[in-house]
């Protein structure tokens, strides 16, 4: 469903553009370029979306909403609201915010191979502090690498002032790293330092080995492993429900009791407290971090290490198709 929904949202987007707009947003599935990304600001390949009038931009939400939840979609558009909040912009208007406008020109939209055919093909939204990788194989989707961020992680000053962002993804660490028994607590916490990025960065493949080991789903109990499992939902949770099903299948499949939860750096919430976390496991890791501009700034990454880029589907389609 969520299959076909997105090739319908994707076709009904690309007979909108005028042949100017196709040609930067279109490129090959096989592009040389398609693993790499960035959330970094500047330019990356595909169509701005400052060149989107309001009704192409309707259709750019839409594409947005079938392939996530109510929440992740949420978490896209509150990346282009922080950054209306850190460049000291006035709000942006209801409709058509996005044209002309000098938020849109950080954001590009791609569409990567044929949806209209039977080969394997891919979207992207990437800009700063913002990248989502789908892609479609067949009857099946992959969702990652993705990442969000946000600067400022509050909003100190104005008529903001108070307004969080990935709120839960920090209150739901806090909650856990607070939950463990001195004896854990020895194994997750990590580091006193909390580095300074995440640690597996933009890579086009996601080291896992970069990660400390910290402590496991195994050896937590059932009140932990409970937040532990709340706190992965904020990011598996990011996708529409069928993909973050598949997603928990394979946590579960691939060893749930692997999973582990790492620390670093300081232990109570507050601007200036600079703490970091990951999550890794067989076949899922995540990484939180929030150092920058005082402890205000938040980098969060979800990566499949089994199927970024659907390599996992794209191995089964290429095997059954030689």
């Amino acid at each position: 469903m969520v299959v076909a929904q997105t090739r319908d949202a994707v076709l009904e987007l690309l007979a909108s553009l005028t042949p100017a707009q196709l040609e930067k947003i279109r490129a090959p599935f096989d592009t040389p370029d398609h693993q790499q990304w960035t959330y970094l600001p500047g330019a990356v390949p595909g169509l701005a979306l400052t060149e989107l009038t309001p009704t192409q931009q309707k259709l750019v939400e839409r594409l947005v909403a079938t392939g996530c939840s109510d929440r992740g979609a949420a978490d896209i558009w509150a990346v282009l609201d922080a950054e209306v909040v850190v460049r000291g912009l006035p709000d942006l208007p209801p409709s058509g915010e996005w044209e002309g406008s000098i938020v849109g020109d950080r954001y590009f939209l791609r569409v990567l191979g044929d949806p209209n055919g039977t080969d394997p093909w891919a979207w992207r939204l990437n800009g700063h502090h913002l990248a989502l990788h789908v892609t479609l194989v067949e009857g099946a989707i992959a969702f990652t690498p993705q990442f969000i961020g946000s600067n400022p992680a509050e909003v100190l000053s104005g008529p903001k002032a108070g307004r969080r962002f990935l709120a839960a993804e920090q209150d739901l660490g806090f909650q856990l790293l607070h939950a463990l028994e001195p004896g854990q607590l020895t194994t997750a916490l990590v580091s006193d330092e909390a580095p300074d990025d995440i640690l597996t960065r933009h890579d086009p493949v996601a080291d896992a080995s970069l990660l400390h080991r910290g402590l496991s789903y195994g050896d937590m109990n059932e009140d932990q492993r409970q937040i532990l499992s709340l706190l992965i939902g904020q990011y598996v949770g990011r996708a529409a429900g069928p993909i973050g099903l598949q997603t928990w299948q394979d946590i579960t499949e691939h060893g749930i009791e692997q999973l582990t939860f790492a620390w670093a750096g300081e232990t109570e919430p507050g601007i200036g407290h600079r703490h970091y976390y990951s999550i890794a496991g067989p076949s899922f890791l995540a990484e939180y971090d929030n150092t920058q501009d005082n402890a205000n700034h938040i980098h969060s990454v979800w990566r499949d290490l089994r199927n970024d880029w659907g390599k996992d589907l794209l191995a089964a389609h290429y095997a059954m198709h030689r």
